[in-house]
């Protein structure tokens, strides 16, 4: 079964309505953005983070047109450094390659040991977008069924304010 299969499976199990964008291979948030103008939700930018040790991880949601200031970030988290995982971390942890980050990844990640952090400014819009698993194509979720499917797998979030 394909990547987005599996994300279209775990959707349907929990009641979670969907719709789904088909579009050319995009490895950026800007990329992605191009195929769909014109439709509601928040364009998310998806990081996936570790510790100066490496010995923890995040995943960090927010709006896709702002900038992460790590310096931030780290404090907000109580770590001296925070830096982006690399794609062989990230392969291991999500079973994902760079550009295709996203939730949905969270299904892969068998050891359940990836913090989840969503920016408390996209968080008053209706929907969201994410690529799922799969970088041709897009995927629109309510707000509220984010939190739920986050939930539903077995994590916790935590809503931060990034600046």
């Amino acid at each position: 079964m394909e990547q987005y299969q599996k994300v279209y499976v775990a959707l349907n199990k929990m009641n979670i309505p969907y719709e789904v964008v088909e579009h050319p291979p995009a490895l950026t948030t800007e990329e992605a953005d191009n195929y769909i103008v014109g439709k509601e939700g928040v364009r998310t930018k998806t990081l996936f983070l570790t510790n100066k040790k490496k010995n923890a991880y995040y995943l960090v949601i927010m709006d896709d047109v702002k900038q992460l200031d790590m310096e931030n970030l780290a404090e907000i988290l109580n770590e001296k450094r925070i830096s982006f995982g690399s794609p062989e971390r990230l392969m291991k942890k999500m079973g994902l390659p760079p550009g295709f980050v996203s939730i949905f990844g969270l299904l892969n990640n068998g050891e359940h040991d990836i913090k989840v952090y969503l920016d408390k400014e996209m968080l008053s819009e209706r929907l969201m977008s994410f690529h799922p698993n799969d970088n041709t194509k897009t995927i629109f979720i309510a707000t509220v069924d984010m939190y739920k499917f986050i939930t539903a797998i077995g994590y916790e979030y935590n809503i931060i304010e990034l600046y």
